[in-house]
């Protein structure tokens, strides 16, 4: 038992070569679990493997919302940093639904209106749904990314009846994070907490009953200087011990317990 970084890319270029030791650090802060969030279907493979020969690693399969798109906007000529042939979202939906019984979760998904041009919101809507439509039938919770379309993920989530649901670094307003707390959805706050006000505002007022940890790694990380691993969850945990007046201790069992109840499996 012990913390768990429910976001995490350790299949990522910046990662990759130095995973061994990622993985000690996580264990020496008392990171016990990590789940690494697939991409696409290579991605998708690659946290596999990983996560076969790494017990510490559980995996989740997922399409990342652009990727879900990414044919379409290049035939559109949208420019996106992404080098490499890209798979079709049938295909990638497909590869997820023959090997979801292996995946702790199906994540990540979700819906982003930050890169996708408008033009193609019906058709990233139409995979979201076909992703949460996949993880109702195997019994999963999903680990939703959702950039400027808050809202109208949420209402898809509500008409879908999918309730077991993590909200990977909520970008939306404060108060809409309470209300989808409220519907009994998991936030997953990352490592740079202490330096967001909105994470802080997030971590200080909502149920801590809704609330996991997160790296988004190598990403959001709690020092600009360099990229973030599964051990700054540790961090994070002090930081709301802090903010809470408890122990740390507290707020480990307290992550553990939400941890438990949304994967139906201990850290």
């Amino acid at each position: 038992m012990g913390l768990a970084d429910v976001h995490a890319h350790l299949t990522d270029p910046r990662l990759v070569a130095d995973q061994a030791g990622v993985l000690r650090r996580a264990r020496d802060a008392g990171v016990t679990t990590i789940v690494v969030n697939g991409l696409n279907p290579d991605d998708n493979a690659a946290v596999r493997a990983l996560a076969a020969r790494e017990p510490q690693v559980r995996p989740a399969f997922g399409l990342y919302p652009v990727d879900a798109v990414l044919p379409e906007m290049r035939a559109l000529g949208v420019d996106y940093p992404r080098e490499g042939e890209v798979a079709r979202a049938e295909d990638a939906i497909a590869w997820v639904r023959d090997n979801a019984s292996d995946a702790i979760a199906i994540g990540e998904i979700g819906l982003d209106g930050h890169w996708v041009p408008e033009s193609l919101w019906p058709r990233q809507e139409e995979v979201f749904r076909a992703m949460l439509a996949l993880a109702l039938e195997a019994d999963k919770p999903v680990i939703v990314h959702t950039r400027r379309r808050e809202r109208r993920c949420l209402e898809i989530l509500v008409e879908m009846n999918v309730t077991r649901v993590d909200w990977h670094c909520f970008g939306g307003k404060v108060s809409l994070a309470r209300s989808i707390a409220e519907r009994g959805h998991l936030m997953s706050i990352p490592a740079n907490a202490r330096r967001s006000e909105s994470f802080t505002r997030m971590l200080q007022t909502l149920p801590r009953e809704q609330i996991l940890l997160e790296t988004d790694c190598p990403y959001l990380s709690p020092d600009r200087t360099r990229p973030s691993e599964p051990a700054d969850v540790a961090g994070t945990a002090a930081y709301a011990a802090e903010l809470w007046g408890v122990g740390l201790d507290e707020v480990t069992s307290r992550i553990e317990e939400n941890f438990a109840r949304l994967f139906g499996v201990t850290s």
